[in-house]
């Protein structure tokens, strides 16, 4: 029976390194590169991460797009101010959601938004601050979330996001998501192409970043905890080409830990990868067998996290808490606007 302790995942990290604000260049980010085996430690530029890219091997990228989730309403019988945040699209204008203070909530509550084009009408309320809602509005529903919402930054940055721009990937395109694959944001156009340019394939996927991915572990043994599900798409061609690197012997290089959970999902159901869509809701901790990632470009984790587990599954506990115990010394900045890892 496996034992795994929330508490062994905790580590101590100075504020003044929590990053607030995007680098004004991207791939100017720091990079630790690891050995998952082994440990060592490398020290580069996230710009050097093209060498350690062979030729037939595939980068694998989250083309997620953020919405600008985050909306600050007032209830229509008291002027209660309430915060929604987006998390999923279920059907027509039905959303789940999670709002603050739910407990002045009910069924029927109306909340309305800036000059009132966009409505919510509160249909179920559920736990953990999870709350269903019907969206009234005129018109194409992005461009009025692009004028009333704003981005849904998580709640460790306090500085105002100049550019909305810089919490996207330079490839994002499919809008859906509640928070940016963060791995992603270090990567400009010209670096992808000077990848691209070495032989190396760049495919993509989808998967919808929603609270599967940030909820906070709250039970002490870390296999009781609950993953939330999320909505991902693989398409044939990305398929395609990913079977034909397994087959060549090339690596598959994952960026980002929605990338990894995308793509072991399938492998772990279909033994290859198959063009499908679906919810996933798996949870990736020590003891979990990969099948599908060789390397993994990722960002420092939150302790107790999801996060800080699964990269821990793909390396060990020991090596990843000693390369973040490293990181902190060299004063590499933490979570979704700091420096990276590759872990190879």
């Amino acid at each position: 029976m496996i034992n795994i302790k929330t508490e062994d995942y905790n580590y101590e990290l100075p504020k003044k390194l929590i990053a607030q604000t995007p680098l004004k260049n991207r791939c100017e980010s720091k990079l630790l590169v690891l050995d998952k085996k082994t440990g060592e430690i490398t020290h580069e530029s996230f710009k050097d991460i093209i060498n350690y890219l062979n030729e037939g091997d595939a980068l694998v990228i989250n083309d997620t797009k953020v919405l600008p989730a985050r909306l600050i309403g007032i209830k229509k019988e008291t002027g209660a101010v309430i915060e929604v945040l987006l998390l999923k699209n279920i059907e027509d204008n039905v959303w789940e959601c999670l709002t603050k203070p739910q407990k002045r909530l009910r069924p029927g509550t109306i909340i309305s938004f800036g000059d009132a084009s966009l409505k919510a009408e509160i249909l179920e309320i559920k736990n953990e601050g999870i709350t269903t809602v019907k969206l009234i509005f005129e018109g194409i529903l992005m461009e009025v979330l692009e004028k009333l919402g704003t981005m849904p930054l998580p709640p460790y940055i306090h500085e105002k996001l100049e550019e909305k721009d810089r919490y996207q990937t330079v490839y994002a395109k499919v809008y859906g998501s509640s928070a940016a694959p963060t791995a992603g944001l270090h990567f400009t156009e010209e670096l992808l192409n000077s990848i691209k340019e070495r032989g190396i394939q760049i495919v993509n996927i989808t998967l919808h970043v929603g609270l599967g991915t940030f909820r906070p572990i709250n039970v002490e043994d870390v296999t009781k905890h609950a993953m939330h599900s999320e909505y991902y798409i693989m398409s044939r061609e990305t398929a395609d080409t990913l079977n034909k690197v397994k087959e060549n012997n090339k690596k598959i290089i994952a960026v980002g830990t929605t990338t990894v959970r995308t793509l072991e999902t399938i492998m772990q159901k279909h033994n290859k990868f198959t063009a499908l869509s679906g919810e996933t809701n798996i949870f990736i901790y020590p003891g979990f067998k990969f099948k599908a990632v060789d390397c993994l470009i990722t960002n420092f984790h939150l302790p107790k996290s999801t996060l800080l587990m699964l990269v821990s599954a793909f390396s060990s506990k020991e090596i990843i808490l000693n390369a973040y115990h490293e990181a902190i010394k060299n004063n590499y900045r933490f979570f979704s606007f700091g420096d990276a890892m590759f872990i190879k």
